[in-house]
């Protein structure tokens, strides 16, 4: 049977580690062209040549997810590079937890930069090209927090609330052809929790992950299910927990 992932297009932001770089490196052995974009550049080129060197195809752009002409360039550069573009995973993400009274505004604005606007401006680019090709996958990454509030998350789980109201609404808007997936990880071994500054808030979160946490390479297989699936099966939301995590 022909590899259902062969020669697809699949341009993932956030893709310099954790989910990202896993997902990259999983679809490109699978047989998948894959874009990666991130901040660190450096990163990105290390990740590129092991793909290439193991035989896959990926090319890398730097992409800060805050700035839409950055998002466009990305997709148009995929574009550009492989003639289609056939999945986005809107993956890039932080997580900067602390009780409201703290009034870290400057952390509740990155937030919604990243997690919120940076998904936008990804639909933005990606679905005017996947509208003329009549055909398409947008896949965000939420997280438990946006389907359960725990304390000191209030502004983190309200971005990840955002992202799941958004990708019911691309789903319904899309059309019968784009298809529109949410990824939900709980406790993943990322960088994420290197985000949250010193407190007891990072103490939480820090001790939850220590006795409660799944590889990266987990998260990726389910975006890769979801991708794989015929034309006419749109798998709509995965969530993916450590079987230990009671959040």
């Amino acid at each position: 049977m022909r590899n259902s992932l062969q020669g697809k297009v699949v341009a993932i932001t956030g893709a310099s580690s954790g989910i990202g770089e896993a997902t990259a490196r999983l679809l490109a052995r699978s047989g998948a062209f894959v874009v990666l974009g991130a901040r660190r550049m450096d990163r990105l080129s290390a990740i590129v040549a092991d793909i290439q060197r193991e035989g896959g195809q990926a090319i890398s752009f730097e992409l800060d997810v805050q700035q839409q002409g950055q998002v466009q360039a990305f997709v148009d550069g995929a574009v550009k590079e492989f003639g289609h573009l056939d999945v986005l995973v809107n993956n890039a993400g932080v997580m900067l937890v602390a009780p409201l009274s703290d009034l870290k505004t400057d952390q509740w604005d990155r937030m919604i930069d990243v997690n919120i606007k940076g998904v936008l401006y990804g639909i933005a680019a990606a679905l005017p090209v996947m509208q003329a090709q009549g055909s398409g996958h947008v896949i965000n990454v939420s997280s438990v927090a946006g389907h359960k509030v725990g304390l000191g998350f209030a502004v983190y789980c309200g971005t990840k609330f955002a992202v799941r109201a958004i990708s019911e609404g691309f789903r319904q808007e899309a059309g019968p052809n784009i298809r529109s997936t949410i990824i939900s990880p709980g406790a993943v071994a990322t960088e994420l929790p290197t985000h949250i500054s010193a407190g007891p808030s990072k103490d939480a979160v820090d001790a939850m992950y220590a006795t409660a946490e799944i590889s990266a390479d987990a998260v990726a297989r389910a975006i890769q299910y979801a991708i794989s699936q015929t034309p006419d099966v749109d798998v709509n939301e995965i969530v993916i927990r450590p079987t230990a995590q009671e959040f």
